[in-house]
């Protein structure tokens, strides 16, 4: 059973930044792609980024272009989620996803595992 834990969420001021870690365990990850999404109040869950296990590539969403860097860790099985310049539209809860696929995927749909997310407020 794969199970996903994150960390790292807490209050951070703009500007400032902030490194989320996602724990992944119960299989091996090579073929899989792995995602980091966030919601916020009332709204739908978004992706913001992802990145295929087995060449590390990865994919951002526009609004967070530059300023987050997701990256993954064979060694520890750990995704992470760096993020930089903070601005208070990217407070949400932030959740960790998986997906068996060779293909990059941006929508929550297409994810299978899900962590329990760890929430990120940014004070302006």
């Amino acid at each position: 059973q794969v199970q996903l834990v994150e960390s790292g969420g807490g209050l951070v001021q703009a500007g400032g930044s902030l490194s989320l870690s996602c724990a992944a365990s119960g299989r091996t990850f090579s073929g899989y792609v792995m995602g980091w999404f966030r919601q916020a109040p009332g709204k739908e869950r978004e992706f913001v980024a992802s990145i295929r296990w087995i060449d590390g590539r990865t994919y951002y969403a526009d609004s967070v272009k530059g300023r987050f860097t997701i990256s993954r860790d064979n060694a520890k099985n750990t995704v992470y989620l760096q993020m930089t310049s903070l601005k208070p539209e990217d407070m949400a809860v932030y959740y960790c996803a998986a997906v068996r696929s060779a293909w990059a995927q941006f929508s929550p749909n297409a994810y299978d595992y899900w962590g329990q997310g760890t929430r990120v407020t940014v004070s302006s």
